[in-house]
């Protein structure tokens, strides 16, 4: 009987608040403040997915406007654009930039969009990379 006592007098100690050098002042430490470091961690950021847009191929939408799709919603220069441009012709795909899912997930559907108003049915596509 007298053990279940000294148990239960255990567990109500635990369970009580608790200065933070109790424990040291209770094995014996010395009764002068201690000195306490604080330290601020930063949140660690991890890098968004990086997305893929691709160009694909079809017979039907001119050259000269997937010239002016690359320009207009990619930023390529004239060259880069008609570089791209050719790669797709020839291999059936081809990649346009690599974005955040929003921005890629954007420039697809403003490729799309631009596309159909323009009655071409060149079709943009993004992967994860």
């Amino acid at each position: 009987m007298a053990r279940q006592g000294a148990r239960a007098a255990q567990a109500a100690r635990d369970l009580r608040p608790r200065a933070a050098d109790e424990d040291k002042r209770r094995r014996g430490g010395d009764n002068t403040p201690g000195n306490a470091v604080i330290t601020r961690t930063k949140p660690q950021t991890k890098k968004p997915a990086m997305y893929r847009v691709l160009l694909l191929n079809d017979d039907y939408t001119p050259m000269e406007f997937v010239v002016l799709v690359l320009e207009r919603f990619f930023n390529k220069d004239r060259e880069a654009a008609t570089r791209i441009m050719l790669h797709v012709h020839h291999h059936g795909i081809g990649e346009c930039g690599i974005y955040t899912y929003e921005v890629a997930e954007t420039k697809v559907t403003q490729v799309m969009d631009f596309a159909r108003k323009h009655q071409h049915p060149l079709q943009c596509v993004m992967e994860k990379k």
